[in-house]
């Protein structure tokens, strides 16, 4: 009897492989992680420093992504966002759509703020885990600030609520002010409302331009993001080691059972209150959702978000360029769940009992903190540093959280990604646009 020997891949995986884009981001996000293992520091091939060298020129493709689509991604909601709103037909259809879908987006973000109290109260992960051991553990010293102690209070909302509205837009452009600028498309789409069709039809052209040019570009990166993934996963894995992972394994299942549930909150709006089959609509899902998780940035994923959402859920275009943008910039439940276990990790971690009225004021610190919050890896870091010093949990925590926030934030992009598209399917029915906006 003779034996084959398997092939790996085997003919289906090559054919996934090359035909589709999920399949592509999977497969390097295995390749990679098995690469970092073997630079990492328990199996120790090469040094250090050299493992150092090999990871940062992997990583130069995941730079050139991330840099192509920051180059974009200002004109691209821009003009999103303002084609989207002239959709509603008169401003009084476009206060009713922003406010149904601001609203939507503060309930879900509430929902997931819920559920992380009850993951990490009743799980309770810092109970598992010695601070001191695991500081020495980590080589961390303690004495360096981490972050700067930007404090969140109260008495300064009117100031933050003057300062969205842009002084100068080409400021904000330039910074990539995502708040701002989509301030800025919401009063030229009201003017443009208001204006006749034939003085604004000029305008209406240059935008579709606009947005057809970057998603072209967004096509073109879209190549480059296999092998962002390889490169990505194989440095963070080859710098946090396997002993950092497990040593923190408590505090991240705590955060992805919670952020497991929050989907599975979006599976049942879907079932619910869409007429979407079910199973079909997920399996759509799986190319945003694994970009998603591959970038940590949802700024990133937006274009095919987009694309997605139009071409194969079908949801109109006057919906998904309003949804998707604006959901990209405040629409932040993974990251609102994830800061809610972090603090009570850390919490539970120094032995800090937290009362009601403080869960309370730390769950308001992170909605009000995830509004506008940076589409970008590596930003719930800093925010987070915001609702500690409001709860009273020492700051200084953060560094135990570092070595595992990178692949954190890539389980929690994909709920935030997921939360947009979720989002497109319940309005998709529910707000009635003008049919001008489509394609020709």
């Amino acid at each position: 009897m003779v034996i084959k020997s398997f092939k790996f891949p085997t003919p289906q995986v090559t054919y996934l492989v090359k035909k589709k884009l999920w399949a592509q981001v999977l497969f390097a996000l295995f390749l990679g992680l098995i690469l970092g293992v073997f630079l990492g520091p328990e199996i120790g091939i090469v040094d250090k420093d050299t493992s150092g060298i090999i990871t940062t020129w992997l990583s130069i493709p995941a730079h050139l992504f991330l840099k192509i689509i920051q180059m974009i991604i200002v004109p691209l909601i821009f003009a999103s966002i303002i084609r989207g709103l002239l959709s509603a037909g008169t401003v009084e259809q476009l206060r009713t759509m922003g406010i149904s879908v601001a609203a939507f987006f503060v309930v879900t973000t509430i929902i997931a703020l819920c559920i992380g109290v009850f993951v990490a109260s009743t799980i309770e992960p810092g109970s598992f885990v010695d601070s001191e051991s695991m500081l020495e553990s980590l080589e961390i010293d303690t004495t360096v600030p981490l972050v700067e102690n930007v404090e969140f209070n109260f008495l300064d909302i009117p100031e933050h609520i003057i300062g969205i509205i842009p002084s100068n837009p080409l400021t904000s452009f330039m910074s990539g002010e995502m708040l701002s600028i989509i301030i800025f498309a919401l009063f030229i789409a009201v003017a443009m409302i208001s204006l006749p069709k034939k003085k604004s039809e000029p305008i209406v052209e240059i935008l579709e331009s606009v947005q057809e040019l970057t998603m072209k570009v967004v096509s073109w990166a879209m190549r480059l993001a296999p092998f962002a993934a390889f490169g990505l996963m194989a440095d963070i894995v080859s710098k946090v080691g396997l002993d950092a992972l497990v040593g923190l394994g408590t505090y991240m299942g705590t955060v992805v059972i919670g952020l497991f549930i929050m989907m599975l909150v979006y599976i049942i709006i879907i079932k619910i209150f869409t007429n979407k089959p079910l199973i079909s609509t997920l399996k759509m899902m799986k190319d945003p959702l694994l970009l998603a998780f591959s970038t940590s940035s949802s700024a990133a994923v937006m274009p095919v978000s987009l694309k997605t959402a139009e071409e194969k859920m079908k949801i109109k275009p006057a919906v998904s360029q309003f949804v998707i943008p604006l959901g990209a910039t405040i629409n932040m439940n993974g990251t609102a769940l994830y800061q809610i276990v972090a603090v009570f990790f850390l919490a539970q971690l120094f032995n800090i009992e937290l009362a009601p009225t403080t869960i309370i004021l730390i769950a308001v610190t992170a909605l009000m903190a995830s509004v506008g919050a940076p589409s970008a890896p590596g930003a719930g870091i800093v925010i987070l540093s915001s609702i500690l010093l409001a709860s009273g949990v020492p700051v200084i925590g953060i560094v135990l959280l570092l070595g595992v926030d990178r692949i954190l934030d890539m389980t929690r992009t994909m709920v935030n990604v997921g939360g947009d598209l979720t989002a497109c399917l319940f309005f998709d029915k529910r707000i009635k646009t003008e049919e001008p906006i489509e394609k020709k």
